[in-house]
């Protein structure tokens, strides 16, 4: 894990001037700016005026640089690192082809630095890790790390590029054969050499090999030649096996009917092993371990207790899971972030939110309601993802938008949710001005003013204001608009459960809607095609207010009926 900034505390130094008499030798602990250079007091003997020389301030600083991807520079740099290594050896030491899936920002690029100083024999590097007493050899090999992440992939001419820019630098190294012309022969030809010329396996790193495809997915064409391209890239891991050493890709999405890793049958998919589920990511442990300092900043930052501040993070930013009955970790990007900056807010996900996720929400019919009651799904249903299945679970799963909440060990089913008030809220934002009229910058305004007409007990207000989030269906009334006005009060309910109690309901047997302030207790019905009186009358049937009656709010019942004409909400009525 990479962390931090360059945060300077204020160093210390006790500070005596030298040729003086014990009685007038007098010793103060100084504060010192980074630029500090002289140093005056008045103590006993007089004035006393002491030239500094420049302190070595990594022995009193922490540095927390969360934007640092090169394991050397992190360990040479003196940076805070959280220990892996266990893992990685366990990893090096077990197995040989791997692969690993993770949401964006959760590390990857960090492991596969990590791995290939390991590989290239760097032990001073690793001094006072774990893997320093379990490895002895420490043996260099030739290592090819090949890194998709930083290329804009629009055009087929992109990936063939940054292919080339790699193979260049490699053959550079390791020499090319005149007969080598397609990107895979000039591929194995260099693992080949380099194997003959250092008489050790060659170790082949891959980082987001995913990346391309990824952004392809809604161009069939780009689609299918990136994916012969890798294809054939890729196939060669599986034919040059006998001089390879070690072999590891990473990305967000493992697919299935693209056909990339058809060829490599061989690669152990570790992303849901158990022994591998904190391999990315931050532990409970591992933030009270070795982030002490940063929360006691933030404990003076927000005027509470420690116990609370942990409570925090884990609300905001822990709940990741990614094999059944695993401990949590913490998102590390957005952690990090609130320690080194000792403010709490949505920095993953405001690094961006493809478009094309909510636009396959869309198109596929999804109920998106299920998404905070939980999806029971088998394995096999968000493992790997076909692009031609419409199906958006896998990829939610695989970019970290849902995660592992429960497991049925009887019928093998998980259960996803959403894994934090980070996620949960930053996605139901997101999506605001894709089912709404609303801009993305009027969202907070809006439910706002509905919490607070709720909390003076102005329903009137609230629902003339609910109104704008149905403004402009562009599309005649029919089943899928149904469901569409159905996700509007989702988004609506879910928003404002972050300042208030509020939650909606997609099953039976409850009210769409519970909305609680300090004062009253809403119970909403909606009906499309139905009357406001006929909502009301399903409320008092059904006894939605009987788990309230004895809170000592005010219950209030409010019906409301969705205008077929108008394509937005007609009338309602109010009961308390």
């Amino acid at each position: 894990m990479r962390h931090g900034t360059h945060h300077r505390q204020q160093p210390s130094a006790t500070i005596a001037k030298r040729g003086q008499t014990d009685k007038c030798r007098k010793t103060r602990t100084a504060d010192l700016s980074p630029h500090a250079g002289i140093l005056r007091y008045v103590e006993g003997c007089g004035t006393q005026e002491i030239k500094l020389e420049t302190l070595p301030f990594k022995i009193s600083e922490r540095k927390r640089i969360v934007a640092i991807r090169t394991f050397e520079n992190i360990r040479r740099e003196g940076y805070v690192y959280v220990d892996k290594t266990a893992l990685i050896y366990r990893l090096v030491t077990t197995g040989k082809p791997y692969f690993l899936s993770r949401p964006r920002r959760f590390g990857k690029s960090l492991l596969l630095s990590t791995l290939e100083s390991y590989f290239e024999g760097r032990r001073e590097l690793f001094e006072g890790l774990a893997i320093a007493d379990l490895e002895e050899a420490w043996q260099e090999y030739p290592v090819l790390h090949l890194d998709l992440n930083a290329e804009k992939y629009d055009a087929p001419e992109q990936l063939g590029g940054i292919l080339n820019r790699h193979l260049n630098q490699w053959e550079d190294r390791w020499g090319r054969e005149e007969r080598e012309e397609s990107f895979s022969d000039r591929f194995s030809g260099i693992i080949r050499r380099a194997c003959e010329q250092t008489g050790q396996p060659v170790v082949v790193l891959v980082d987001e090999y995913d990346k391309p495809l990824l952004q392809a997915l809604q161009d069939s064409f780009l689609l299918e030649e990136y994916r012969k391209t890798l294809k054939a890239f890729y196939g060669v891991l599986k034919s040059s096996d006998r001089y390879l050493r070690f072999v590891f890709l990473t990305g967000v999405t493992k697919f299935s009917q693209v056909s990339v890793f058809s060829d490599l049958n061989q690669l152990t998919d570790i992303s849901m092993l158990p022994q591998y589920a904190t391999l990315c990511g931050l532990t409970h442990g591992e933030l009270e371990r070795d982030f002490n300092p940063e929360i006691g900043r933030l404990e003076e930052q927000e005027g509470v207790d420690r116990e609370e501040i942990l409570r925090r993070l884990t609300r905001m930013y822990d709940g990741y899971h990614f094999s059944e009955n695993t401990e949590g970790v913490f998102n590390p990007f957005s952690l990090l972030h609130v320690l080194q900056y000792s403010r709490f807010d949505s920095y993953w996900f405001q690094t961006g939110t493809p478009t094309f996720l909510v636009e396959l929400l869309q198109h596929s019919d999804y109920d998106l309601r299920e998404l905070i009651e939980g999806i029971e799904v088998k394995a096999s249903g968000f493992s790997e993802y076909r692009a031609d299945s419409g199906n958006p679970v896998p990829l939610l799963y695989q970019s970290g938008y849902l995660t592992i909440k429960s497991y049925d060990s009887r019928f093998r089913n998980y259960t996803l949710c959403f894994p934090n008030e980070e996620v949960e809220y930053g996605f139901m934002n997101f999506l605001v001005p894709f089912y709404t009229q609303v801009t993305d910058d009027r969202t907070g305004f809006y439910i706002e003013r509905f919490i607070r007409e709720l909390e003076a007990g102005d329903v009137d207000g609230f629902m003339e204001r609910l109104r704008a989030f149905f403004a402009g269906i562009p599309y005649e009334l029919n089943d899928k608009t149904e469901r569409h006005y159905q996700v509007i009060f989702y988004i609506v309910f879910t928003l404002m459960g972050q300042f208030c109690d509020a939650e909606v309901r997609s099953s039976r047997g409850r009210a769409d809607a519970v909305v609680k302030t300090g004062n009253y207790i809403y119970i909403f019905e909606f009906k499309l095609g139905g009357s406001a009186d006929a909502a009301l009358e399903q409320i008092d049937s059904r006894g939605y207010l009987i788990p309230y009656t004895a809170d000592g709010r005010t219950l209030v019942r409010a019906g409301v009926s969705f205008d077929a004409a108008a394509r937005n909400i007609g009338e309602w009525k109010v009961k308390q």
